[in-house]
């Protein structure tokens, strides 16, 4: 594999065919933004003196002649404070210096932890360990105290940088022997240092190791492009949760390869970003890396995402990433508002209909007459001069994606990807104003399907298993050699187990999960056959099969009772029918549904996990009726497209 540096220019691309193929068996695919994509050769940065993360934000002091980059405010009526450039530096290297002082060896062997909503701290902290070569390994709420547990043992963390008193309390709970110190951002309770003395671990202030930093003055040791600059463990839907281990030059390509495909839009040093959702996840860490390199401005949300508004119309961000969730909810408030004047219904579809015309002409305005009648409030509530919003982590809907794009006047670009590919893998090109797709591959990886023949999917037919090779692609699981090797074939295509389809224009559109595996709409993981498992244990049901989609919040289930368990029931409680009447009952149905809760609370199923529906069919899942598999396993894409009615129904019922 061939790597290449390259200065942020993009040819013009035909919308009709955004990839280029491959000649071969493999019908590989590449990118059109960058030429030499198509010999195998990849970007691995876009600035030769920017290889590194610790490169990068040395790059955006120069690039803003030290302008403002870390912003934050201290309450919903105040303004946004600034820390600049040259001040962050000096505070990251300062609080870097501090963490060696403290025993840490400046080499990327030794693991810092971070447990923190987004602030300006967190980079500092990043920062300050990139500035000795030192690996970042993020910790989150959703992990859960016992996987954070886990993660700090198996990386051997001595120190965590925590954000507040609870989130050392959490950490406190269960603390590995390895774990020696915490260092927080806010001030704790005289009871909580107490507490952690007692386990043997010191509590110290994010200032106090700054100050120690600054007095020793420790000489930098700056990281290589090939070291590991982060392990972000991901959640998973089973067992312990896996390190995802990416290099300085894993995350630098990605971002370079995001930012090369933006073309006239690229991201520059006038842009400011609003920063909100996790920095745990590797969606934010790109975003703000790839403003931080051009020099450009990232303000903190306060922590509280139904005040993100408030914040917004503070800041005034151009660009800010986004997830499905944040913008069904936008969709549907405006929904909502319409719903009950006709005269607002009116003005809303003819308002969509001339931004819809004017965007597949390639306008994007916000200045329109439409904009000041219709849309002026949604512009207002994200601050009113966004540009750009860079769409992840889950698919969006059609509707809410043209919808988007109308209302707010500015490019909204959606990609694909996973934390081992760093994120990107696939991005949409500025111009196609067609929904239901992930865009063609970014210059930093290719991309080809592989044949999944157990589930119908073929290469040939321009279906399958979406696998990944390029300088995006991770360095291994941490400490996890045969997982590493399960995804990560010896050729160095990284196996993501999404099915994906190529469409004729050569964009990328994901269809399925090759383990029955998938994530809703809030991002959450579902195994259906774990739920399954628990479900199948109530005695009145016989068969089960759980289902979910990416674009819905809850989980819904297609039941087959038992009907000697059931008849007896009705029986009992003077209910008469066959099964296919007793299907239809509702309080039939209110028994099965409240004895499989309570089966899943009992086995300690999550609320997300839980069905919010059901629909009782009275006859059984069969080899003979093309829903059982000769070994009598449960045929998903053949169950989803039988029962595509009832879901359809249960799901408009949970509107």
């Amino acid at each position: 594999m061939k790597c290449l540096s390259v200065q942020p220019m993009r040819p013009p691309i035909d919308m009709n065919n955004q990839s280029e193929l491959i000649k071969g068996p493999e019908l590989v695919r590449t990118s059109k933004f960058y030429k030499e994509a198509k010999e195998g050769k990849f970007v691995r940065h876009l600035f030769s003196d920017t290889k590194t993360l610790y490169d990068s934000f040395r790059r955006g002091a120069k690039e803003s002649n030290n302008g403002p980059c870390l912003g934050w405010r201290d309450g919903h009526t105040k303004p946004y404070q600034w820390l600049h450039y040259n001040e962050a530096l000096l505070r990251a290297k300062n609080f870097g210096s501090g963490l060696v002082a403290l025993g840490l060896e400046a080499n990327p062997h030794t693991f810092v932890g971070i447990y923190s909503q987004n602030c300006p701290e967190w980079v500092l902290t990043e920062q300050g360990a990139y500035c000795y070569s030192m690996v970042i390994v993020p910790l989150y709420d959703t992990l859960g105290p016992d996987a954070c547990s886990y993660i700090i043992k198996q990386a051997n963390i001595n120190i965590v940088v925590c954000e507040d008193d609870s989130k050392c309390n959490l950490l406190l709970d269960r603390p590995p022997k390895c774990l020696t110190r915490l260092i927080t951002m806010k001030e704790v309770r005289p009871a909580t240092n107490q507490r952690a003395k007692n386990r043997g671990i010191e509590i110290l202030k994010f200032e106090e190791v700054e100050r120690l930093g600054a007095a020793q003055d420790n000489k930098e040791v700056p990281p290589k492009a090939s070291d590991v600059c982060t392990i972000c463990y991901t959640s998973g839907t089973t067992g312990n949760p896996k390190g995802v281990m990416l290099s300085h030059e894993n995350v630098v390509a990605a971002v370079a390869s995001v930012i090369l495909q933006l073309g006239d839009h690229k991201i520059t040093s006038s842009d400011v970003m609003i920063s909100f959702l996790p920095l745990a996840h590797m969606l934010e860490r790109c975003c703000e890396i790839g403003i931080y390199t051009v020099g450009g401005s990232v303000g903190f949300f306060s922590g509280d995402v139904k005040r993100l508004s408030d914040d917004m119309k503070a800041l005034k961000p151009t660009v800010t990433p986004a997830v499905p969730r944040l913008l069904n909810r936008i969709f549907d408030k405006v929904q909502s508002d319409i719903s009950n004047s006709f005269i607002k219904r009116t003005l809303y579809n003819m308002a969509m209909s001339s931004k819809e015309n004017e965007i597949r002409r390639g306008i994007i305005r916000r200045n329109s007459l439409w904009d000041k009648l219709v849309f002026r409030k949604v512009q207002e509530g994200m601050g009113g001069r966004l540009r750009l919003m860079i769409v992840g982590s889950a698919p969006l809907a059609a509707n809410v994606l043209t919808f988007t794009r109308c209302a707010l006047g500015c490019l909204v670009v959606e990609g694909y990807g996973q934390t081992e590919c760093v994120a990107p893998v696939t991005l949409t090109v500025q111009g196609d104003y067609i929904p239901e797709h992930v865009g063609p591959p970014v210059a930093c990886c290719s991309v080809k399907l592989v044949d999944v023949p157990e589930m119908e999917y073929f290469a040939v037919a321009n279906q399958g298993e979406v696998c990944v090779k390029g300088t995006n692609v991770f360095q291994g699981y941490f400490m996890e050699p045969d997982k590493t090797k399960e995804t990560l074939g010896k050729d160095g295509w990284l196996h993501t187990g999404d099915i994906g389809m190529w469409l004729p224009n050569g964009t990328l559109k994901i269809v399925d999960r090759k383990k029955h595996i998938f994530k809703l709409s809030q991002g959450e993981y579902i195994v259906p056959e774990k739920i399954e498992n628990i479900y199948i244990r109530s005695q009145y049901v016989q068969q089960v099969f759980v289902h979910g989609e990416s674009l819905k919040s809850c989980i819904v289930a297609v039941i087959v009772p038992d009907v000697e368990v059931i008849k007896q029931w009705a029986t009992e409680n003077h209910i008469a029918g066959t099964l296919s009447v007793l299907c239809a009952h509702p309080e039939v149905k209110r028994l099965i549904m409240d004895d499989m809760i309570l089966w899943g609370k009992e086995a300690g199923l999550k609320s997300f996990e839980q069905v919010k529906d059901i629909y009782l069919h009275p006859d059984p899942f069969s080899v003979q009726n093309g829903l059982l598999t000769p070994t009598m396993k449960s045929k998903r894409p053949q169950l989803k497209k039988y029962f595509k009615p009832q879901i359809e129904d249960m799901y408009a019922k949970l509107i």
